[in-house]
């Protein structure tokens, strides 16, 4: 599937089965055997596959242990957290050993909803958890970081937000204008415009011009969502939706080529892979 449809390197991360439980040594049991796993496969086809460190949390001490492993021993390429961690967004205080290790390491890292429709009967009572609702936790950590000054305090830290940011690409100007407050370091949409957003609309090509227009091309990088998008569309149609959407070649290529190497600081592009021959 990545050959035809010309993916050349795919990182992988667990989306919304992260590996955190209360109890201490399920979350750490669990977050070592999801990325040695994921390290054997990356080890397997290290031109195709490469992959991100998931952390067992809450537990900050031993998350701080498990990041050093997967991104020294393990030659993992950034880090996977969740939008919130048992209905606590990781924006919050007690996660902040976890940015300031990121920051010191100028690591990647990438965010995915953990599916709890933001903790609102609004939401999941009315069965939009997964519809509207991985939008708004991504929205929604956004929103928190900037309140944080995450951004602003760790400018080291190459975030990005799936989903295109969810409702973010259309608020910069009302967040800049309501809620740019004293204790922001920067403006919302300064700090919003920093970080990095994946090209996964669900073939919508006016979400992503619209996200492309907010934030720049240069801070679109390609995603997959898989496997959850193959329930409606193929692999090779969720990239292909990006060249039809009336950007222009530019900015096409940095989209699925050169923002990706330049955030995971591969050491060269790979060769584009042609599509296999078929058997005679």
């Amino acid at each position: 599937m990545m050959d035809d449809a010309g993916v050349e390197r795919q990182i992988l991360s667990p989306g919304s089965m992260a590996p955190y439980s209360t109890e201490f040594r399920s979350a750490v049991e669990a977050a070592r055997v999801l990325n040695d796993s994921y390290h054997e496969l990356a080890d397997s086809h290290p031109n195709r596959f490469a992959s991100l460190v998931s952390l067992p949390l809450p537990h900050i001490d031993a998350a701080l242990e498990e990041m050093r492993r997967g991104l020294d021993e393990l030659g993992m390429v950034g880090v996977y957290l969740s939008c919130s961690v048992f209905n606590r967004s990781t924006a919050e205080e007690e996660f902040e050993p976890l940015y300031a290790e990121m920051n010191a390491r100028g690591t990647t890292l990438f965010f995915h909803p953990s599916q709890n429709g933001i903790c609102s009967p609004f939401i999941n009572d009315y069965g939009f958890t997964a519809a509207a609702g991985a939008s708004l936790e991504d929205t929604a950590i956004v929103l928190h970081l900037i309140k944080r000054n995450i951004p602003a305090r760790y400018p080291n830290i190459k975030i990005i937000i799936p989903h295109l940011g969810g409702l973010i690409p259309m608020q910069l100007a009302r967040l800049d204008g309501q809620a740019h407050t004293p204790d922001l370091l920067s403006p919302p949409s300064a700090m919003a415009r920093s970080l990095y957003y994946d090209t996964v609309g669900w073939g919508s090509q006016a979400a992503l011009r619209c996200a492309c227009e907010a934030f720049g091309a240069d801070h679109i990088v390609p995603g997959s969502d898989f496997s959850a998008l193959l329930t409606v569309e193929s692999y090779k149609r969720t990239f292909e939706y990006i060249k039809e959407s009336r950007l222009s070649d530019r900015e096409i290529e940095k989209i699925l080529h050169s923002n990706a190497l330049t955030l995971f600081d591969f050491d060269k592009a790979l060769p584009r892979t042609a599509p296999p021959r078929p058997r005679s």
